[in-house]
């Protein structure tokens, strides 16, 4: 006979008996299948017993006394909502068990009762037994899998109120930028989908973390179609955090449309190249660099506009120091670099 495993906080069983051969005898069986097993007499013991939370309780007929009928009360009423604690009677043959039943199960209303006559055998009771623990098992499974609900509503809710900042914070920045509705629209359509492709990314990766490679091919790949490529990229795949991905995914779309409009991506033979590494030293070093190639010649501008005030700020927050950016005459020039650490999703 296969026993019930004792690892769970909830299998074992208590057993009370006011005489102790009884006690003893149903002790030693069900001990016999691996089975743990408490003995309390129906007396002072039977609450500090009930306080460690038993995940049956056999109770002889001889035991039903009010003072114990009260004490599994009370027990019973200070379970949570998942718990229905099986309670065996060992009845009498004789016993009226009609009557018995129906004023335990108003007094023990929250639990699981069922009831043998005796002389009953170790088999029979066993079995009963193991397959209550079983059901006090589900029973927990039930309660963890109403935590996690509970949990992943807090995460969800946490992540849609995180969502709904950053889009309202792309818009503010993005209306202040655009001179005219069409140019807000636009921009703004782009950019939210830019922060779509990211939680894309994280979503397929299923956590809280992404591959790099992933990210940025979901952010190059609307302008790398149809077999041309405009923008080349390389560099070693790296696993980073959900909040390091959506930043860089995010100002590579801001440096992909300043291209689009005054780059080299402005022009048929223009292209940009993106490139990162890891240097292995004692402290990783994670490096980003972007480069435009074959574009219009480069003049800073007298003013920045809001793709490279947030390519600056958003980037030199992540790093720890602030990017490089370079209006250099044969082309655009972005690099950035720190520790991976900053990263990555450790």
């Amino acid at each position: 006979m296969k026993a019930v495993p004792a690892e769970s906080e909830l299998d074992w069983v208590l057993v009370v008996a006011p005489f102790r051969k009884d006690a003893d005898y149903i002790a030693a069986f069900l001990r016999e299948q691996k089975i743990e097993v408490k003995a309390a007499k129906a007396d002072g013991d039977l609450a500090e017993n009930l306080s460690e939370s038993p995940g049956i309780i056999v109770i002889t007929h001889e035991a039903l006394s009010p003072d114990v009928v009260a004490n599994v009360a009370e027990h019973l009423s200070a379970q949570p909502g998942w718990s229905e604690v099986p309670i065996i009677i060992l009845l009498e043959r004789t016993a009226p068990i009609a009557r018995i039943r129906d004023q335990l199960q108003r007094a023990w209303s929250g639990s699981r009762l069922l009831f043998y006559t005796r002389p009953i055998t170790p088999l029979e009771l066993v079995n009963g037994i193991q397959s209550n623990l079983l059901v006090r098992l589900r029973q927990r499974e039930v309660r963890d899998s109403i935590e996690r609900e509970r949990e992943l509503r807090l995460e969800l809710n946490h992540r849609v109120k995180n969502i709904l900042a950053s889009v309202a914070s792309i818009f503010q920045m993005t209306r202040r930028g655009a001179a005219t509705v069409e140019d807000l629209a636009s921009d703004f359509t782009g950019r939210l989908q830019a922060l779509s492709n990211v939680h894309t990314a994280v979503f397929e990766a299923g956590g809280e973390v992404v591959s790099l490679s992933a990210v940025v091919d979901l952010t190059v790949s609307p302008y790398n179609s149809e077999g041309v490529s405009r923008i080349d990229v390389n560099g070693p795949d790296l696993v980073v955090s959900r909040e390091a991905g959506t930043t860089i995914a995010l100002c590579l779309h801001e440096l992909i449309t300043n291209a689009i409009k005054y780059g080299a991506l402005s022009q048929p033979d223009g292209h940009v190249e993106i490139v990162w590494a890891v240097a292995e030293t004692d402290c990783p070093e994670f490096s980003l660099n972007w480069a435009e190639v074959a574009g219009p010649a480069v003049r800073e501008p007298s003013r920045q506009g809001y793709g490279t005030r947030y390519v600056r700020s958003a980037l030199g927050s992540l790093f720890g120091t602030v990017p490089d950016i370079v209006f250099a005459p044969e082309g655009f020039r972005c690099s950035v670099s720190g520790p991976v650490a900053r990263v990555s999703a450790s």
